[in-house]
């Protein structure tokens, strides 16, 4: 026998206690009594662990408890007394209930809706603050500051965009890294138009890169489609529409994006 099982030789050596079963039954009644004092009391770094594992609990019934409710729902229906006979051939075919059709119903509405939503690059590469921001001392010689950043990465900038003071400007965008058209081809049409940007939607990076509109792979924005003739449900013709960008642009030297169609 192993080393560490010394609990279970002495159970077999000498028996359990009379009231084993008993204290067993009231420490499970204790749990949720103990569960709702550490959340109420643990404060700090321990009552976000305790939280995070007390939420990965609450997933895991959920879950367990939809499985049972599916698994006692997708039954068939059984009629004990058909009035038209079933024929032979069919009898092994089951009859779905309402409730298998809604659920199913359901689950299809979420996968139409994911669908909508779905980007071409769902997962991208992180890009850290060292790399996308370079330091710049200010000041004078002796007392120099590095508050200031210059961003090396591609960006786009409104054209009613106005610099702060130089004395005020935190974040340098640089001209020659600034972009104003990309190349967005339609999925379903199969072109590659040359369309003028409009503005950065969200950047999955960082949301300060999607303030300043830094252009990374994955990045949504949004592009003038005016030229292309898309017409709204309503019968009018569309003026913007997002674009996700699919290249590097700092390596390749230009931006092309998939339209989001």
């Amino acid at each position: 026998m192993p080393q560490n099982e010394y609990i279970e030789r002495a159970q077999k050596l000498h028996g359990k206690r009379l009231d084993t079963e008993e204290r067993a039954r009231k420490k499970a009644a204790r749990e949720g009594h103990k569960a709702s004092e550490n959340a109420q009391n643990l404060r700090g770094l321990r009552a976000k662990l305790y939280a995070k594992d007390r939420h990965a609990q609450k997933i895991q019934m959920r879950k367990t408890i939809k499985q049972h409710e599916e698994r006692n729902v997708k039954g068939a229906a059984e009629e004990k007394d058909p009035a038209n006979p079933i024929p032979a051939y069919l009898l092994d075919r089951a009859n779905p209930t309402n409730a298998k059709a809604l659920s199913s119903q359901i689950k299809n509405k979420r996968n139409e809706k994911a669908a909508r939503f779905s980007v071409p690059i769902p997962k991208v590469k992180g890009i850290s603050e060292e790399e996308l921001f370079k330091v710049v001392k200010t000041g004078k010689k002796i007392a120099k500051k590095g508050w200031k950043r210059v961003v090396t990465k591609p960006t786009f900038v409104g054209p009613d965009f106005t610099r702060r003071p130089v004395k005020y400007e935190r974040f340098i965008r640089p001209m020659g890294l600034r972009y104003k058209k990309a190349n967005v081809t339609h999925p379903t049409l199969n072109v590659t138009v040359q369309l003028p940007i409009l503005g950065v939607k969200k950047n999955p990076n960082n949301p300060l890169y999607t303030q300043l509109g830094v252009l990374t792979k994955g990045t949504i924005i949004e592009v003038n489609v005016s030229d292309l003739g898309i017409v709204t449900a309503s019968g009018k013709i569309a003026w913007g529409r997002y674009a996700q960008v699919t290249n590097n642009p700092e390596n390749d030297g230009c931006l092309n994006a998939v339209l989001l169609v």
